[in-house]
């Protein structure tokens, strides 16, 4: 009896703002068969609430998160569940941290660049606010400091990029 042939796992990673909508696309490509959704303000929510007051808290306990979680990823990959990673790719670190997954894992990737205006997503972040739906509230002040910190990717990082306008 043969096996269904199922497509190699793929790890997703997602590049954008705050608010540019990575969670909401995140959430649509874990709609896939096989494929796990890992998405660190979850994580981060429910093993340090309220410890995350400015960004070095967010710093130290998103290091930890991923000292925890890249091994289990890669696990994931390596016996052929795609995983869709709801971290932010924003940054040639946090970048770096996820080459390394790939690099371990040998899984394929996708890098999605959500590419939205900064006005855009300072509008859908006062709308998320309002709402009181996601786990952390940024204020004008932070989104300021992290949009400071926004690097996106480049062609010489060699990471397979599809781009969202």
């Amino acid at each position: 009896m043969t096996r269904p042939t199922r497509a190699p796992a793929m790890l997703h990673l997602l590049c954008g703002r705050i608010a540019a909508g990575k969670s909401t696309l995140a959430r649509h490509l874990a709609a896939r068969p096989a494929t796990v959704l890992v998405q660190e303000d979850a994580w981060l929510a429910v093993l340090y609430p309220g410890e995350i007051q400015a960004l070095p808290d967010y710093l130290q306990r998103t290091g930890r998160l991923k000292a925890m979680l890249g091994e289990h990823v890669v696990a994931m990959l390596r016996s052929g569940v795609s995983v869709v990673l709801d971290f932010p790719a924003n940054t040639l670190a946090q970048r770096a941290w996820m080459r390394g997954l790939i690099d371990q894992s040998g899984a394929a990737h996708r890098l999605h660049l959500l590419d939205v205006p900064e006005a855009v997503c300072r509008a859908r972040l006062q709308a998320r606010n309002a709402e009181g739906s996601h786990p952390f509230q940024t204020d004008e002040a932070h989104f300021s400091l992290i949009n400071r910190h926004f690097d996106p990717p480049s062609a010489r990082e060699g990471f397979a990029l599809q781009r969202y306008g």
